[in-house]
């Protein structure tokens, strides 16, 4: 199984958070791909540019999504087949953003900053609930740098629990 990666709009594609987290699904025997991003500021440009990816892969795939990432990473998970999402403080419900209605995707792990400056951790609410999905509102701002250990240890959670799928 592979994990793709999903850079927020200011980060690239092998900023800290993706590494440590790329790191963590090597050793659990994941393959890891992280696109870059970085000419691209329109959220659904990105969106189009993993769905295209998606397209020609042959492993089954989990996707992860900080900020920016995390919405392309939810509209990709409508789009294409994957086996879960994890998203980082996820850019939902934003004015400027076309979806503003997802699809209830049950195989959602949301991790979110109580003290979240740039997305408010209301919006990680509203979709939890409407999915019925895991949410874990953390302690941490929007990049959540001083968390890292226990994303780590969340994200290393989600992977387990999709190891069944390999």
């Amino acid at each position: 199984m592979k994990v793709y990666f999903a850079h927020g709009k200011e980060s690239g594609p092998w900023g800290a958070k993706i590494k440590l987290l790329a790191s963590r699904a090597e050793e659990q025997g994941y393959s890891v791909e992280s696109i870059d991003y970085s000419d691209l500021m329109n959220p659904e440009q990105r969106v189009q540019r993993l769905v295209d990816a998606l397209k020609t892969e042959s492993e089954k795939v989990l996707l992860v999504g900080s900020s920016m990432g995390g919405y392309v990473s939810l509209v990709a998970s409508e789009k294409a087949s994957t086996e879960g999402v994890f998203l980082l403080a996820p850019a939902l419900y934003l004015e400027g953003y076309q979806v503003q209605n997802y699809q209830n995707n049950t195989n959602v792990t949301i991790v979110h900053g109580w003290s979240d400056e740039v997305i408010p951790f209301e919006n990680s609410v509203k979709y939890a609930r409407q999915a019925d999905c895991t949410l874990h509102l953390i302690s941490g701002d929007h990049r959540l740098n001083d968390s890292l250990d226990q994303i780590t240890i969340l994200f290393s959670q989600f992977l387990e629990a999709h190891h069944d799928g390999r």
